[in-house]
């Protein structure tokens, strides 16, 4: 018996005519899940059966506990190649093969169309493809910061190999020195559109090995051939590998054999018949029929996992922050969680911004657990959220453009993935100053609005940073912490004592009473709340007694803040984002959907502003304290 772990150089003659045997089962059941659901993509699946079978039949997994901490992990990076990944699942014994077959990509079914973390055996929910490599690279960083030690594995399509994303996983791999990563390439040599060398010609072999790995080809049909190169990869401790599988689309049914046609399209039930006819296997599909109408088994569910607790080493004294901006305070906040417990696994991503987005200080405590990404922000996107799931608290520090904006979908897909995330995006809204309209990241409660799973906080002053950072530290959860660039001074109590001092504990969704008045009602996120208190302060000593909520938490607002809207006479929204889409858009909603039947103004960014100092930019945007003071008796004068 060949043990696990690809820890044999090779594979017996027995154990060799028992994959050819399953590879042809497999192929009858890709055909058959396929026909059945009269979608799907068999060609591709076809092609890189013997990658799965070799993979999952000798790796480090073990069916009968697919989730064990050591397990290794594969990623399928080519998602829409899940007939061939659950064929292969079901015959391995992650779960029952019939019930994949017949609830194939059926709505209420567990297994979609592309892969998703929610089947057992699958670690990485794909189908964007190029992002399973980055997602690799995040396991086997997480195995290295774990010190727990398993290799991971991730097949790719050779289609998907010139997508950028794909180039900046693969030098951060080879940076990192990851030898416990194996890339395994279906290379089929048809894509979509037709040829790949056509669509887009990329030399797959010679682009791995420029980028400092080891590289071996092969015949991604020969199940011994295949092991070899892959135990080869396993052994070498110095690089990770890439394993170029030369393969044939559609292998083993004679007329889908190099065809682009079967890519994406099921097969007829005449070509099915014919199809099955080849492979010596008996034509199902109408059995499976029954099936599809039977509501399915149940499966094993994924465990929940919690991110690590984090201890922080001391907390700093309210007066370390009287002089300072939001951004350094995380930076502080962070340095005292690397002061914690060094055992608790961690690790904080920067894409060549550690001294803008303040992560110098860890990288000096915790240089091992620094990843350096360079300028790879969609890359250190998915390698962050993969590194969240493997038990490593993970932060990703980027100024609000990059983080959010350029990779929106990269955090769309953590967010299906179900990750643990701490993004921290500085330089948001108008406070990234001179760097003007290019950098102005202007969406970045907006962005988030439009997922499901997201967590935003923006905090209104740096003491309430801190405080906000080690609170949520070990959340589980996606948490994006939004903040601007300048200093700016701790909100006051009326009697001068720091709002946010001592006796302060952060709470997610809490709003903050700051100042409490009857004859109208502002509230505000962010850099403007020093701004939006000034002017109340200066209405308050001409008898006009307003209140000022600050909102840090503008996606989960609270039931009570209903009934200070529904008490106010009028609500006036201040934030440094797009008025559309940020805290007046929260505020309205929940008027809306209470009937409140107050009227809700917002006071936000109208368009992209120019370069300049904050300052001018927030006048020129009426978000200083004399534009708020304006905008509210522009409200009482109505």
């Amino acid at each position: 018996m060949v043990p696990r772990g690809f820890t044999s150089p090779t594979i017996d003659a027995a154990t060799a005519a028992r994959l050819e045997d399953l590879a042809r089962e497999a192929r009858g059941a890709v055909l058959t899940m396929t026909t059945l659901a009269q979608s799907g993509h068999p060609g591709g699946s076809l092609s890189s059966l013997e990658i799965f079978l070799v993979l999952w039949s000798f790796a480090n997994v073990d069916p009968a506990d697919p989730w064990r901490a050591d397990r290794d992990r594969i990623v399928v990076s080519h998602g829409h190649t899940s007939p061939g990944v659950y064929a292969v699942l079901g015959q391995t014994g992650f779960f029952p093969l019939d019930e994949a077959i017949a609830h194939f990509r059926q709505a209420g079914s567990p297994f979609e169309g592309h892969v998703e973390r929610s089947v057992p055996g699958v670690e990485w929910g794909t189908g964007n493809l190029g992002q399973g490599l980055s997602a690799g690279v995040g396991f086997a960083l997480a195995s290295r910061a774990t010190g727990i030690g398993w290799k991971t594995f991730v097949a790719m399509s050779d289609g998907e190999q010139h997508k950028g994303q794909v180039a900046e996983a693969r030098r951060l791999a080879a940076k990192e020195d990851l030898a416990d990563l194996t890339v395994v390439v279906d290379m089929n040599g048809i894509q979509i559109s037709g040829k790949t060398s056509e669509v887009m010609p990329v030399d797959v072999a010679r682009d791995f090995a420029a980028d400092g790995w080891g590289v071996i080809e092969v015949d991604g049909h020969d199940v011994v051939a295949l092991y070899e190169a892959i135990a080869q990869a396993c052994s070498d401790v110095e690089r990770p590998v890439a394993v170029v599988a030369h393969t044939v689309i559609g292998k083993g049914v004679s007329f889908m054999e190099g065809q682009a046609e079967y890519h994406g399209r099921a097969l007829t039930t005449e070509e099915y018949v014919r199809a099955m006819q080849e492979l010596g296997l008996e034509p199902v599909v109408e059995r499976y029929r029954e099936s599809r109408r039977v509501p399915i088994r149940a499966i094993r569910e994924r465990p929940a996992l919690r991110p690590p607790a984090l201890v922080v080493g001391s907390r700093r004294a309210w007066t370390d922050f009287s002089d300072t901006d939001c951004r350094s305070a995380w930076g502080a906040a962070l340095a005292d969680l690397a002061a914690g417990d060094p055992g608790t696994p961690l690790a904080v991503l920067d894409c060549d911004l550690a001294a803008s987005v303040k992560t110098e200080a860890f990288a000096r405590l915790r240089p091992d657990r620094f990843v350096q990404c360079g300028v790879g922000e969609h890359n250190a996107a998915t390698v962050a959220g993969a590194l969240s799931v493997s038990g490593v608290a993970t932060f990703w520090a980027d100024f609000g453009v990059f983080g959010a904006d350029e990779v929106y979908n990269q955090q769309r897909l953590n967010d299906v993935n179900g990750t643990h995330l701490r993004l921290v995006l500085t330089h948001c809204g108008l406070d990234v100053g001179e760097d003007g309209k290019t950098h102005q990241c202007l969406d970045y409660v907006g962005l988030f609005r439009n997922l499901f799973g997201w967590r935003v906080v923006v905090p209104a002053d740096p003491l309430q940073t801190y405080k906000a950072v080690l609170a949520l530290a070990d959340e589980p959860g996606n948490i994006a912490f939004a903040m601007g660039r300048s200093k700016i001074p701790l909100l006051r109590t009326p009697d001068g004592a720091p709002w946010f001092g001592d006796g302060y504990e952060f709470r997610y969704g809490r709003v903050d009473w700051v100042r409490e008045g009857t004859d109208g009602l502002v509230l505000v996120m962010g850099t403007p709340a020093g701004s939006a208190i000034e002017a109340v302060d200066a209405l308050a000593a001409e008898s006009v007694r307003i209140s000022v909520g600050v909102v840090s938490s503008p996606l989960d607002l609270p039931d009570d803040l209903a009934e200070a809207i529904a008490a106010a006479p009028w609500v006036l929204c201040i934030e440094d984002h797009h008025w559309r889409t940020g805290l007046w858009a929260s505020v309205a909603e929940m008027t809306a959907r209470r009937a409140l039947g107050v009227r809700v103004h917002p006071h936000g960014v109208t368009g992209y502003q120019g370069s300049g100092p904050a300052r001018d930019l927030y006048a020129a945007a009426g978000l200083d304290a004399q534009g708020v003071r304006s905008a509210i008796e522009a409200i009482i004068g109505a």
